[in-house]
């Protein structure tokens, strides 16, 4: 699949890795739909890379199946997901004032692991009607774990799981969907500079990627994207998880 063949949904697109991934495959030539709850950031980013804009709650099926419906009039088709929507909490099992609120591991696991599955579904429905390729193929779908599904850290207990369960969704989900020719692969990114990461103090950025084995510094969300277009246009790599880490472990 060409990057410039491509009509690419990217959730989370109003910043930080969803915008990164949006800008480059506008960059490549693709068709690109924004899906972001920021409305504002989100029309703006669009109105500046020549793209569409949908207002979406990843967690809301009519709300995904409006925007999946709006995406494929605007562009013709989909033919790539790009699932970057997601939130970070810190919070442990058992803390000082008492056990992990349920409210906010409920809330994380939906925007970050039912969110992106009900992005996926519905995405796979819309690409299975798509004229197939040389290979069969007739769409990818590229979905954003974590560094911590493996090693999370004190207080990432509902960010790890949710993480954990994008990495597990890969090879079963690119297992049912091989019928249709939809690949589905994951990004696991390690530390990041994303607008999340930029808020913090120099010397605190500077300590985390002291932890990086090499190159020793944040992750670029432009490297990122690249990863994406490289997995869009590499039509073998399907049902696994690629870190991008810089080979950190965390501790």
């Amino acid at each position: 699949m060409r990057i410039d063949d491509t009509a690419a949904i990217v959730t989370g697109a109003a910043s930080g890795l969803g915008e990164a991934t949006a800008r480059h495959f506008r960059d490549m030539g693709a068709q690109v739909t924004l899906l972001d709850r920021d409305a504002d950031r989100g029309s703006r980013v669009a109105g500046e890379i020549g793209a569409t804009f949908v207002e979406t709650d990843v967690t809301d099926e009519g709300s995904v199946t409006a925007a999946v419906d709006k995406a494929g009039s605007a562009m013709g088709r989909i033919t790539a997901a790009v699932n970057c929507a997601g939130i970070a909490t810190g919070e442990k099992t058992l803390g000082r004032d008492g056990p992990h609120a349920l409210d906010s591991f409920r809330k994380t696991i939906d925007i970050n692991l039912v969110g992106t599955f009900n992005v996926a579904r519905i995405a796979a429905a819309a690409m299975a009607g798509n004229a197939p390729g040389a290979d069969g193929d007739r769409g990818v779908i590229v979905n954003t774990a974590s560094i911590a599904a493996f090693e999370g850290q004190k207080g990432q207990a509902a960010y790890a799981a949710s993480k954990g369960g994008i990495a597990g969704l890969s090879l079963p989900m690119a297992r049912d969907l091989s019928r249709e020719g939809i690949r589905v692969m994951a990004i696991a990114p390690g530390i990041f500079l994303t607008p999340m990461m930029q808020g913090l103090p120099q010397d605190v950025q500077e300590s985390l990627a002291q932890d990086v084995t090499f190159p020793k510094r944040l992750g670029d969300p432009a490297e990122f994207a690249h990863l994406a277009r490289f997995i869009v246009e590499c039509g073998y790599l399907n049902g696994t998880v690629i870190r991008l880490d810089g080979a950190l472990r965390m501790q």
